[in-house]
């Protein structure tokens, strides 16, 4: 019988497998970044949205409500996926469920890494992840199902 953990990593795992593009440039950025803005604006939730690639910032909204404190966690969420290509919910729902953190003895600095959900991977067929879109401001398994709801829709 399966725990309910193994259930929502399996469900975690299918996003990442279904949400899959076949391209992704900067006009592609500003279209995701506007959609989850105008979802975010009509349900007054109080995020913080990003999209990047690499170094490079190709959206950013600060919507009413939300704090500076978002970007520092957007850059800890970010850096989860880049480094382990895996959205940051699942990242952090596998180690829950080994009962492990992200942590030193992993060879990360906790204040850098957040393994929160709300950042997903932008997965382009036959290439890997080529960019990172991020919601904060909301309990994570919202944050996370925020984005996979404009992924689904973009995609």
């Amino acid at each position: 019988m399966l725990r309910m953990s193994d259930d929502l990593i399996a469900r975690l795992e299918q996003q990442e497998r279904d949400l899959v593009l076949t391209r992704f440039d900067n006009a592609d950025a500003w279209r995701l970044g506007c959609l989850l803005v105008a979802k975010a604006t009509e349900r007054e939730l109080p995020v913080a949205i990003d999209i990047r690639r690499g170094t490079q910032q190709l959206f950013h909204a600060a919507l009413p409500g939300s704090v500076a404190d978002n970007d520092t966690w957007i850059e800890r969420k970010v850096r989860v996926v880049e480094r382990y290509g895996a959205s940051s919910y699942l990242v952090g729902r596998r180690l829950a469920a080994k009962g492990q953190q992200l942590d030193a003895g992993m060879g990360v600095d906790p204040a850098l890494y957040a393994t929160h959900g709300g950042a997903f991977p932008i997965r382009i067929k036959d290439v890997g992840v080529v960019a990172v879109v991020t919601v904060s401001g909301l309990p994570q398994a919202d944050d996370h199902a925020l984005v996979v709801e404009a992924l689904g829709e973009f995609a």
